[in-house]
């Protein structure tokens, strides 16, 4: 079942949607330059990084300055700006040529967020259609593509939180907000909506191992907009959907394989089952641009392995026994039948399967029109 909103401020039901609990933004341009907010610093220190160059900005994507897919994906098109820039100071007359291997670092910076390669893709048609300089038209597509983000943001926000009708608190994975998209969030961005409008009186949020994203960056976002929030440790959350306080678990996705297989930060897998084992709704947010129709379903989907110094250092300081090996793949898929509801900018699909993710993607490319990419 798909339903359908073709509304960007409103609810389901015709509710105006609060935009509070919205003061977090990651990812922005100013002055001729990319500006990041640097993940990796938080909660202690709030800096942003200036990038400059193309080569800065994959940089910043492979070493998690900048992380979640929707905000790489905007933090790659404002990459390929930087590109262009260069390569038409360098050589006006080539500047088409010579960006290619531009496009070709952004790209291999994370391999599993699908929304770097969608971003790119769009930025190249674009590309292919200009004369004189690129910068100017360039720089309109990534910011394009930035406030698209936001907008579709606040109506997958708006599609979840119609869905939660029984107030009580949610349980999340890793970080889906503001600092994870172009703003307000994904998953989160459905608990911020929820949350104003009465529908959810407490987050808890996974510490989200070995990167900590729970802990950093999710808690100290719901402290920074007033949303009460309990951080517990990745293995707790079985215990804590079995004691019956949570009414949905929701999480977010960097690619959604064609029959609705969802790869999402590792340790999202074991939540999925835990929550059907103990009768707990699963909800999976993400924009129809991370849904991949070449890969027929999860096992296709490339999964990026991490350096073993994530689990065996912590803070610098070595926590492992010496001579462990390690497997830290960065995500894992949770098969689309563990998934009640996939939330889109374009509508919800309840049980997501191949017929019904292709019945999206045609939907949705039916209400972008034709001149959409």
């Amino acid at each position: 079942m798909l339903i359908r909103c073709l509304f960007m401020d409103f609810t389901a039901t015709g509710v105006l949607m609060s935009l509070t609990y919205d003061q977090v933004r990651a990812v922005r341009w100013r002055d001729d330059a990319l500006e990041l907010l640097d993940q990796r610093l938080l909660p202690a220190e709030q800096q942003y990084r200036r990038v400059q160059s193309v080569a800065a900005a994959a940089e910043a994507i492979r070493a998690m300055v900048v992380r979640g897919a929707p905000a790489i994906g905007v933090a790659a098109a404002y990459g390929v700006v930087l590109a262009a820039a260069a390569r038409w100071v360098e050589s006006p007359g080539q500047w088409r040529a010579r960006i290619a291997t531009d496009l070709a670092l952004l790209a291999a910076a994370r391999p599993t967020a699908v929304n770097l390669c969608w971003a790119l893709r769009r930025m190249e048609r674009v590309m292919a259609e200009i004369s004189g300089d690129p910068r100017p038209r360039l720089l309109a597509e990534a910011v394009a593509i930035h406030e698209e983000d936001i907008a579709a943001n606040r109506r997958m926000g708006a599609l979840g939180a119609a869905l939660l009708d029984t107030r009580g608190a949610v349980l999340t994975h890793c970080n889906t907000g503001s600092l994870a998209t172009g703003g307000y969030g994904t998953a989160l961005g459905v608990i911020r909506a929820a949350y104003a409008a009465g529908r959810v009186e407490r987050v808890y949020a996974d510490e989200t191992r070995p990167w900590l994203q729970g802990a950093r960056l999710t808690a100290w976002e719901l402290v920074q907009e007033g949303i009460p929030v309990t951080l517990l440790a990745d293995g707790a959350a079985a215990a804590l959907l079995r004691g019956g306080a949570i009414t949905w678990v929701l999480v977010g996705a960097d690619r959604i394989a064609a029959n609705g297989d969802v790869a999402n930060k590792i340790g999202t897998y074991h939540l999925a089952l835990a929550a059907r084992y103990h009768r707990v709704r699963f909800m999976v947010v993400a924009p129809v641009s991370t849904v991949d129709l070449s890969l027929a379903c999860g096992t296709d989907i490339p999964i990026e392995q991490r350096a073993a110094e994530e689990l065996l250092m912590l803070g610098g300081q070595a926590v492992a026994a010496a001579g462990a090996e390690v497997w830290n793949p960065s995500f894992d898929v949770t098969p689309a039948e563990l998934v009640d509801a996939l939330v889109t900018e374009h509508g919800v699909v309840w049980a997501p399967d191949t017929e019904k993710m292709a019945r999206l993607i045609a939907d949705s490319a039916e209400l972008a029109g034709p001149d959409a990419g």
